[in-house]
């Protein structure tokens, strides 16, 4: 429990019942930050959190809060767009421990799940069981951290929805508990008890069942007139549903009640078939209304899918991750991708091109082209999946929002819709970037309104109320996917009769008479402007060293700015794809992702109650303690968050007049120790493979539970620079030549790789001209000492700016990305922004070398299998494809990717608190690649900690740097320095 200081006084009767019942709570400032958010734009602090482990926890933790009078809010991912999973009382976090898949019935065609289970995890479990023949259809582009309870909740779709339909589809029975704490289920024909001996429970399913049956009886026509008249009419709740000719489908009810009825605690769902073959055809408009007037033609093909997204999102996705992001697209400024499927791919793909055939004689088709190669495939769709957070920060500077982001009419009216939309945009002064699932009608626009300011939010709950007019006179839905909650709730009498909204009012009151559960949605609303997050922000001035201005929105502070562009997507919560966020996939907290970190950052730049110390936040340094620096958010975080630039800054500010942690000295100074260590390397090492070496360890603030490295001789890497024929310049640059810096870390500790890149730089036809009496300042960046790091920066841009714009290829990729990203971020001057436009790591310099036509020929051949380590800053800052780009053309074609952090991260992993957290990351991907390959494949690891990672884990097998693996003048054995003992 929570130290009492930290508590809020609401919690207290609260927590002491949570405690008295074993139910895991946390009522701390910090805690409340990271649930106040999901991904709306509302912010509603909670009164506590609590992690449920059974059902039981969840009656317990439900009872607690009807004996003290506080609200229940269930939540899985918290992926909710409308802010259905936010309100002022408990917070029930169903993602964390009831996440098991308890039983997969192919025969049945069912599978049986807790709440907290991701959709993409039910998929896999269920197509690894039943060999692929089945899977599990709702796919939201969120399917990846989104669970079956928030799914279930807002009745979620996905990008199949085509061909699966909703949520609503795919359930059979639906465990709950009510507020009043009965045990009950939903299901495909009414409402009984769980377990049939709870009499409580099945006397209050007899009274419900009687009641809802008799409200449908009383609504008949109005429920038959306006209620399921399009595939996508999430709006409200589906009470059709209990009508005669539904069979009375309570668990179909159920689904769409966002967490206002009941809280779903279990469920049986649907399989369906898997294709045995699937083809993905893209197809490029001049703009989305053309697209638009496509969709009746194209779902007359029977597709699968029928997504689309705009020129801003592309443009932004290539801007953020490189041109080579998004491959395969055809000519256009809007794009249709589409999933023909079948048993057959000499059909599917006959199809495709009888599609493309047709659309050509429409006219309106720019270009389109069957997208076969898998690469290029999962490419296209993830432009589509990342839609919500790339439209947030767009490449052009602008951002928008959701709250009218989920609208939906029928397919054949989106064209007409979607040209009275824009002009309505227009009319607003407002910019609409667009994305959806076009097939069904449902589109997801997120606008560019100022909710900063008390003019924009007034335009924004203007345009908000003449939208909800507009989409109904199309006939069309509120929301088409993501529920209403908080954004849409007020405007529900816009879309249903008076008589409706009596009936939902009075279901609700049927299931939850004492208005516990979720208030603020559906029935008697907050407004749609209320607890806004982007309002009540303090003006000041929060002085950084970082130069975060040029992402800045006018009249933002770019510290506030850069902190609120997290807008909770939470792809830093998928357990695959991408590296980001190592620490969550190793501990599972929210606390521990990089949303958790933003939202606790926002709430710092609040001023809010819950983190009020601003720099020197207690809570603030909490979060972002496990934060590996890792940089991969800035790749792979559809916002574009880079935490690891937050956490130096704040780390500088935190510990200004404050006692700084031992590792902060021992490693955030290690370029200084190095020049005294490469005098006396014998003497150090052979004290370190003594006892005192663990002595001298502890009273550096290491673990004495991670092998030290060696250390290199200060000469070591100059004599293998000189074997490589290498010398120091002795006049005028040489215009043809590449500059190789030598870094501190191979310096110290790699002096061999100098030697190796030299000459693998030469074999490439290079001049080569060494570099290395510079430093990139990593260590003392990471370690938020960063007066340090911008003198030292300053320098280096000095040292290197020779007035050529000849490539500056550093060995270590940590420092490469150093200094092309945080140099010109810390030193702002164009002498450093020369420098770093010239920067290369040493893979991404040979991959561009591949590309003019350069191939590796070593002199040995190379191991037939590869393990692969990306460094984590060379995937966030130069690509991910390097290596691999040289690997395969050096002739290696068995590579193993061991995608994700290695758990090192620099000082991370030798600092004794992080010691078990690191290990535990390297079980994400690292650990388990090396299990899976024998000690003949090589490792390679251009990353120094990458390679202290994989000695610890296996000392038999070491870590190789790019050039040693191609190095054709190495003699024997790759040549690699032992560990201390």
């Amino acid at each position: 429990m929570p130290t009492t200081d930290s508590v809020s006084a609401p919690a207290t009767e609260l927590l002491r019942r949570l405690a008295e019942a074993g139910v895991p709570a946390d009522a701390s400032s910090r805690r409340r930050a990271e649930y106040a958010y999901d991904a709306s734009n509302y912010r509603v602090e909670p009164v506590a959190v609590a992690f449920p482990r059974t059902v039981e926890d969840v009656v317990a933790a439900v009872a607690a809060c009807r004996a003290s009078g506080t609200a229940v809010i269930a939540r899985g991912g918290g992926t909710s767009m409308a802010g259905n999973a936010v309100g002022p009382g408990l917070v029930l976090d169903l993602s964390r421990h009831m996440d098991r898949v308890l039983g997969i019935d192919e025969e049945a065609g069912t599978v049986d799940v807790e709440p907290g289970v991701v959709l993409a995890t039910l998929s896999r479990e269920v197509e690894r069981v039943t060999g692929g023949r089945r899977t599990f259809a709702p796919d939201p582009s969120s399917k990846n951290r989104a669970t079956v309870g928030g799914a279930i909740g807002n009745d979620a779709c996905g990008n199949h929805s085509v061909r699966y339909g909703r949520t609503s589809d795919h359930v059979t029975e639906i465990d709950l508990v009510t507020a009043d704490g009965a045990r009950l289920t939903a299901t495909e024909t009414g409402l009984s008890a769980t377990r049939p001996t709870d009499a409580f429970s099945a006397a209050r399913a007899k009274s419900l069942t009687e009641s809802l049956a008799r409200l449908a009886q009383e609504n008949l026509s109005v429920f038959r007139l306006e209620l399921g008249r399009i595939p996508r009419q999430v709006s409200g709740y589906h009470l059709e549903n209990l009508l005669p000719e539904k069979k009375f489908n309570i668990a179909r009810a159920v689904v769409g009640s966002e967490g206002t009825w009941a809280i779903v605690v279990g469920a049986r769902m649907k399989l369906v078939p898997k294709p045995a073959s699937a083809l993905l055809v893209c197809l490029g408009y001049e703009d989305v209304v053309d697209a638009a007037r496509d969709i009746p033609t194209i779902l007359g093909f029977s597709p699968a899918a029928v997504e689309g997204t705009d020129e801003a999102i592309v443009a932004t996705m290539r801007h953020r991750r490189g041109a080579d992001a998004v491959l395969g697209l055809p000519e256009g400024r809007a794009w249709l991708f589409v999933d023909l499927d079948g048993d057959d791919p000499a059909s599917v793909a006959a199809q495709a091109d009888r599609l493309l055939a047709r659309l050509a004689q429409n006219g309106r088709l720019v270009q389109g082209r069957a997208a076969a190669d898998p690469a290029e495939r999962a490419s296209l769709w993830r432009v589509r999946e990342d839609g919500a957070g790339l439209s947030s920060r767009l490449a052009s500077g602008g951002e928008s929002w959701p709250g009218w982001e989920d609208s939906a009419v029928a397919p054949e009216r989106l064209a007409d819709y979607l040209a009275d939309l824009r002009e309505l945009l227009a009319a607003h002064q407002l910019t609409g970037v667009m994305y959806g699932h076009f097939g069904a009608g449902c589109m997801h626009i997120r606008i560019t309104y100022d909710l900063r300011s008390e003019e924009g939010r007034g335009v924004f709950r203007r345009f908000t109320r003449q939208a909800a007019e507009l989409v109904v006179r199309h006939g069309g839905s509120l929301s088409g996917e993501h529920g209403d909650g908080r954004a849409r709730s007020e405007l529900l009498p816009l879309m249903y009769s008076p008589a409706v909204m009596a009936a939902f009012a009075e279901c609700r009151r049927l299931w939850d008479p004492d208005g516990i559960l979720n208030p603020g949605s559906m029935t008697d609303p907050d407004p749609m402007d209320a607890h806004l997050a982007l309002a009540g922000v303090p003006e000041r001035e929060w002085r950084t060293s970082f130069d975060l201005s040029p992402a800045a929105s006018a009249g933002t502070d770019p510290w506030v700015h850069a902190t609120q562009g997290c807008i909770g997507v939470g792809r830093c919560r998928a357990d695959s794809g991408g590296v980001m966020c190592p620490s969550y996939r190793a501990t599972r907290d929210e606390k521990d992702s990089t949303r958790g970190r933003a939202r606790v950052l926002q709430d710092m730049v609040r001023g809010a109650r819950t983190v009020e110390e601003g720099w020197r936040s207690e809570e603030v340094r909490e979060a972002l303690d496990l934060c590996l620096a890792c940089k991969a958010c800035s790749t792979d975080c559809p916002a574009g968050v880079d935490m690891a630039t937050y956490k130096s800054e704040f780390f500088d500010h935190y510990y200004r007049g404050r006692r700084r942690p031992l590792a902060h000295f021992s490693l955030g100074w290690l370029p200084r120790w190095l020049k005294l260590t490469g005098r006396l390397s014998k003497l150090v090492n052979a004290v370190l493979a003594t006892p005192l070496g663990k002595v001298a360890a502890a009273a550096g603030g290491l673990t004495t539970r991670r092998a030290l490295p060696r250390f290199a001789g200060a000469d070591e890497w100059r004599r293998e620079i000189s074997d490589a024929g290498i010398h120091p310049p002795d006049g005028a640059a040489d215009q043809d030549s590449v500059v190789l810096f030598v870094d501190t870390f191979t310096r110290g500790f790699r002096p061999e790789v100098a030697g190796a890149s030299a000459r693998v730089l030469t074999d490439s036809g290079n001049a080569v001209e060494c570099s290395a009496d510079a430093c990139c300042g990593l260590t003392w960046i990471s370690t938020g000492q960063l007066g340090t790091a911008k003198r030292l920066l300053s320098k280096t841009a000095e040292a290197l700016d020779d007035g050529t714009d000849r490539p500056i290829v550093v060995i270590e990729p940590s420092c490469a990305a150093a200094l092309r990203k945080d140099l010109p971020e810390l030193v702002h001057t164009e002498q450093a922004k020369r420098v770093a436009a010239r920067v290369r790591s040493f893979a991404a310099y040979l991959a561009g070398r591949v590309e003019t036509g350069w191939k590796p020929y070593p002199a040995r051949p190379l191991p037939d299998q590869v393990v692969l380590q990306a460094h984590c800053h060379e995937y966030s800052v130069f690509g991910a494809a390097a290596q691999r780009t040289v690997l395969a053309a050096a002739g290696v074609r068995d590579v193993v990717d061991a995608d994700g952090c290695c758990g090192v991260a620099g000082n991370f992993g030798f600092e004794a608190q992080h010691y078990d957290v690191s290990m535990q990351v390297a079980e994400n991907a690292l650990a388990p690649a090396l299990r899976a390959t024998d000690r003949h494949a090589a490792v390679l690891t251009d990353g120094f900690s990458c390679a202290r990672q994989v000695n610890q884990l296996d000392p038999s097998r070491p870590g190789l740097h790019l050039a040693q693996l191609l190095d054709q003048r190495a003699q024997g054995t790759h040549r690699s320095r032992p560990a201390q003992p």
